[in-house]
C-alpha cells in the first residue's frame, strides 16, 4: 500500500473466520502474542456480510489490549509517539468492526504519512485482476511467507527476529522510518 496511491477495502463480502479483520500479532516478552477482537456471534451457519459483523464488548477486550501493547512496546522508541493517536481504539465503542477497522487504518494512515485515496467496494466480484487482488492476505490461517528485512525490534534479543507482525511492531520500533521500509521492501508477485 505504501507505493500506492489507490486502494480499495472489500466491504461487501461475507465475513470469513480467521482472518486479520478482528486479529493480530505482536511482540510479547514471551514472543508472538495474538490480540483478538471478540465478536458478536449470529446463527451457526448463517452467512453475514463483512459490513455488518458487530463487536462483543462483554468482555472488556480494550483495556487488555492496551496494556498489552504498553507491556510489549512501551520501551520502544516511537510508542509514546504514536500510541496518543490510537487512542480512540481503546475508548469508543463501535458497534461494527469494518468501522473499528477503517478508523484504524485512518489513523496508521496518518502516523505513516501515507496519502492514500481510500475507496470501498460497491459489490463484491470474486474474481479481480490478479495483480490488484490482495484480498488473501487477511487470511489468519495460511502463513505468508515474506522475506522482510530485519529491524530492531524491542525483544529481538530473547526471541529474535519476528516478521508479519501488526504494522505496530514496525511503526513503534522504526517510527518515521517505517513508511521508507515499507516501500523499501521486495514483495512477492502475486
Amino acid at each position: 500500500m505504501a507505493r500506492e496511491e489507490k486502494i480499495r477495502f472489500e466491504v461487501k463480502d461475507n465475513f470469513q473466520k480467521q482472518t486479520y479483520r478482528n486479529r493480530c500479532y505482536i511482540y510479547g516478552a514471551n514472543g508472538k502474542q495474538l490480540l483478538s477482537i471478540p465478536i458478536l456471534q449470529d446463527k451457526k451457519g448463517v452467512k453475514v456480510k463483512s459490513k455488518e459483523v458487530k463487536i462483543d464488548y462483554s468482555a472488556n477486550w480494550q483495556v487488555l489490549h492496551k496494556r498489552a501493547l504498553d507491556s510489549a512496546y512501551l520501551s520502544s522508541p516511537f510508542y509514546e509517539f504514536y500510541i496518543d493517536d490510537l487512542q480512540v481504539v481503546f475508548e469508543k465503542q463501535f458497534k461494527y468492526l469494518l468501522d473499528l477497522n477503517l478508523k484504524t487504518f485512518e489513523i496508521l494512515q496518518e502516523c505513516l504519512q501515507l496519502n492514500l485515496k481510500v475507496v470501498k467496494t460497491t459489490n463484491y466480484q470474486k474474481e479481480l485482476e490478479a495483480k490488484k487482488d490482495f484480498r488473501f492476505l487477511a487470511n489468519a490461517k495460511k502463513e505468508q511467507n515474506f522475506t522482510l528485512d530485519k529491524y530492531v525490534q524491542v525483544f529481538d534479543n530473547k526471541h529474535g527476529f519476528i516478521p508479519n507482525l501488526s504494522i505496530l511492531d514496525l511503526l513503534f520500533n522504526e517510527g518515521p522510518n517505517a513508511e521508507n521500509y515499507l516501500i523499501n521492501q521486495v514483495y512477492p508477485k502475486v
